[in-house]
């Protein structure tokens, strides 16, 4: 976590003193910071400017794909810098999303601070978690956070804290458990409600407990607030009065457990800041507050910025906006120091997060009432076509109705940039049409017809750059796996023989990979007689290709002549050896090395990356805290095995080159929509996108249909989010329905995010024979393209026809 503020608060401090008769070949100090500063300024597009003029008070900037927000805040920030003097003890608080963002955005800053001869001091740049750990540790008597007694947890709906959840409250609930198990009708059969109490427990509950927690404590309510709410609903269910129990249990465990949560760190420097004498020391340190991503920030960090960024003249710590008529509203937006920059198209994250792109959305509306508000629309990361297309998209969908009532975006199209005189920032040229959808006959040919566009592609720009994205892991996994074994499915292409490098991110991505690999080394060394640890320890030396890949049931099945064969036993041949090898090489490990180096060394041997290194030492840090008193094997496997079995173990990601490693030339990198979200590439190529995936919809899995046609998650979540709103509580089937709009909404923003990466070359298609689920890709069924694919499509002939037929009336006027 030390990663997200390696700047601090505590620098000696260095107010900027310009002596003007200070000079530079003939020039003071003074006249080469103005000659510099309108150098940075000079190539600013709209919106950019505006950012850069800042000069106080609340600003929202609305940004479209590839306008340059991370340029244009890193230049505001520098000016700021230098215009209002900052330095250690008054400083402005840059925040984003991501630790790479902010890595990225604290380099830029840097560069722009050193062209200006200016400390590097007056900023300091976190993520949002990184910024509210670093105010709740430096006053832990405050907070109540204390790191040296409390774990980290990431609380999952198969997490073992969610589990105690569900089974707490079934104890304590046994009629409202009663009618969850009757569901819309029960006949009272014996099997039946053993089946029924299965899915609730493993299945519906948990999920139920995680979203609506989620949902709820993000927005900074607690659970007395559902406890009201439930007086609204009168459903026979009383979906709201199990969400308020669940969360008002998940508290008492975590308190009982001593874990935090992400939230509990926004919560802790919350309590924090009521204190009024620490406030106020905070505000006056505190210049402004700069947030990047603007669109993915949840209520409660929104809070906890508006805090910080409040003016000394204003200091009122009670910011709840939602709460206040909106002449008030604009009266204490007024009074903060702070800018507010994202992007609500770009808001794909509240399928992950409670983060909803209205909440930004609304602050951009409260400003422009203000006058306060600037409108990025200028991008110059895509060539015209490309441009055309998602613009197209953007106005199809909204005015489609396909969400209901939700509008997925706001009505901001993206233009051109206007090249100036001496910029050479003008958009690029589009590669052939620049816009290319087909409609294969089936997955399979929708491969041949990419991977051939790719080494055509290729030959003719072999330093360009490539990126399929995909909506799901298992289809990128289906791709690198056809790719790099050509004719396994009949499509004969091999992209290796053109010097064409596969990147699946999704290896990559090992969230709790990680954990597992190294649980089942060491059970292995642990239990070396146990068929079964060998096996796996066999199958994840093979998976990450450190022994040949062989039958290790025949290893397991021969354990002992395996691992340590005698004079007698059978010839080994080589390939059998190397895994032998390896395998007697960690047994030796158990007795070589102390406990407490065991999981580095395990990293080690499995050759993991420097990003996944850093993951195995965190593993180990936790692990040795936990076992600290009882440092023994069976106390690490323990740990380790519930940290593998009920808990998404976060990794640590060395990102200050992930976007270089993303897009490399001489690479396809195959990555999902998701994450190629701040990275481009200049051809990209969108497969699969089909109605089933985008818009998809929301299904009730088969077995929890007894409760009805409805996700009580999905509904909770909804009403929740509809309270928060101010809107009416909407009872179960109108709470459905607005989470069906809800997802549909963030899958055609997804979309355009995905569209918007490309730079010359847009690749789109829709097989008429695809899966219907992932899982089993050979299963192919007939599916329909996706809507917007079929309208761009459409739309894309009749642009290329009205084309033709004015190159031909040109040509007969001639």
């Amino acid at each position: 976590m030390t990663d997200d503020f390696d700047d601090n608060f505590t620098l000696p401090s260095t107010d900027i003193k310009t002596n003007s008769k200070d000079t530079k070949n003939g020039l003071s100090i003074a006249a080469l910071r103005e000659q510099t500063i309108q150098k940075i300024c000079f190539n600013l597009r709209p919106g950019q400017q505006q950012m850069a003029d800042w000069e106080g008070g609340p600003l929202a900037v609305s940004a479209v794909p590839g306008a340059g927000k991370s340029y244009g805040m890193a230049t505001a920030a520098a000016l700021a810098i230098a215009r209002y003097k900052l330095h250690s003890h008054h400083q402005l608080i840059v925040v984003t999303f991501t630790r790479s963002a902010a890595t990225n955005i604290r380099v830029k800053i840097r560069q722009f601070l050193r062209e200006l001869s200016l400390p590097e001091g007056s900023f300091v740049v976190h993520t949002l978690h990184g910024l509210a750990l670093s105010i709740a540790l430096r006053h832990p008597e405050l907070s109540g956070l204390d790191l040296e007694n409390y774990n980290l947890v990431l609380p999952t709906p198969s997490n073992k804290i969610t589990r105690s959840c569900v089974e707490s409250w079934i104890a304590n609930n046994p009629r409202l458990y009663k009618l969850l198990i009757e569901g819309s009708q029960f006949d009272g059969e014996e099997t039946e409600r053993l089946r029924r109490q299965s899915v609730l427990r493993t299945e519906v509950l948990p999920q139920l407990a995680w979203k609506a927690i989620q949902q709820a404590k993000s927005s900074g309510i607690k659970p007395e607030y559902l406890w009201q709410l439930r007086e609204q609903n009168n459903d026979n269910y009383q979906v709201l009065t199990i969400a308020a129990s669940l969360y008002q249990i998940y508290q008492e465990i975590l308190k009982e457990r001593q874990l935090i949560d992400y939230d509990e760190m926004i919560l802790a420097a919350l309590r924090v800041l009521e204190n009024e004498g620490t406030r106020k020391m905070w505000q006056k340190q505190v210049f402004a507050v700069f947030e990047d991503e603007a669109q993915d920030s949840t209520p409660l960090q929104t809070k906890l910025l508006e805090i910080l960024a409040t003016s000394r003249e204003s200091n009122d710590s009670n910011l709840d906006f939602n709460s206040i008529e909106q002449e008030e509203k604009l009266s204490k937006l007024s009074h903060l120091n702070l800018m507010r920059v994202g992007d609500p198209n770009q808001a794909i994250n509240s399928t992950f997060t409670p983060a909803d792109p209205i909440d930004f959305r609304r602050f951009c509306q409260d400003c422009e009432e203000l006058e306060k508000l600037a409108v990025m629309q200028q991008a110059g990361r895509s060539c015209q076509i490309i441009i055309d297309a998602a613009n197209f998209v953007l106005k199809w969908v909204n005015n489609s109705k396909l969400a209901g009532k939700e509008k997925p975006f706001r009505d901001q199209n993206i233009h051109p940039v206007k090249v100036k005189e001496s910029g050479n920032n003008n958009n690029p040229l589009a590669t052939g049409g620049g816009l290319e959808i087909y409609e294969p006959r089936d997955i399979y040919q929708t491969l041949e017809l990419m991977g051939k566009r790719i080494i055509n592609l290729f030959e003719e720009n072999p330093e360009g750059k490539f990126a399929v994205l995909v909506r799901e892991n298992k289809q990128g996994q289906f791709i690198a796996d056809t790719f790099s074994n050509p004719g396994k499915y009949g499509v004969e292409l091999d992209l290796g023989k053109y010097g064409i490098k596969i990147h699946d991110v999704s290896q990559g991505a090992r969230h709790s990979q990680i954990p597992a690999e190294i649980l089942a080394l060491i059970q292995f060394i642990d239990r070396p007689h146990s068929p079964d640890y060998l096996k796996s320890a066999l199958k994840v030396l093979g998976d990450r290709r450190l022994i040949p890949q062989e039958d290790y049931n025949s290893f397991a099945s021969q354990l002992e002549q395996f691992l340590y064969p005698g004079p007698l036993d059978p010839y080994q041949s080589e390939k059998v050896r190397k895994c032998r090898d390896f395998c007697r090489s960690l047994l030796r490990a158990k007795s070589e090395l102390p406990l407490y180096q065991l999981i580095s060394f395990l990293a080690l041997a499995l050759n993991y990356e420097q990003s996944d290194l850093a993951t195995a030492d965190k593993l180990a840090e936790r692990v040795a805290k936990q076992i600290a008193g009882n440092s023994s094997m069976n106390s690490m496997l323990e740990v380790l095995s519930e940290i593998v079995n009920s808990e998404r173990f976060e990794s640590v990601e060395v990102e200050e080159n992930a976007e270089e490693y993303y897009t490399r030339p001489q690479q396809l990198t195959i990555i999902t929509m998701h994450k190629s979200k701040g990275l481009d590439w200049d051809f990209v190529f969108l497969p699969f996108l089909h109605e089933n995936i985008i818009p998809g919809n929301l299904r009730v899995l088969p077995q929890a249909n007894f409760l009805g046609d409805f996700d009580l998650a999905e509904v909770a979540r909804a009403q929740i989010r509809a309270s928060l709103q101010g809107e009416d509580l909407p009872d179960i089937s109108t709470a459905w329905e607005q989470a069906g709009y809800l997802k549909m909404a963030e899958e055609f923003r997804l979309l355009y995010v995905a569209m918007t990466r490309a730079k010359k070359l847009l690749w789109m298609s829709a097989a008429k024979l695809a899966p219907f689920t992932w899982n089993k890709p050979e299963n192919l069924q007939a599916q329909k393209p996706s809507p917007v694919l079929s309208a761009l499509r459409d739309e894309f002939l009749r642009g290329k026809e009205e084309g033709r037929k004015k190159k031909e009336e040109e040509g007969g006027k001639k």
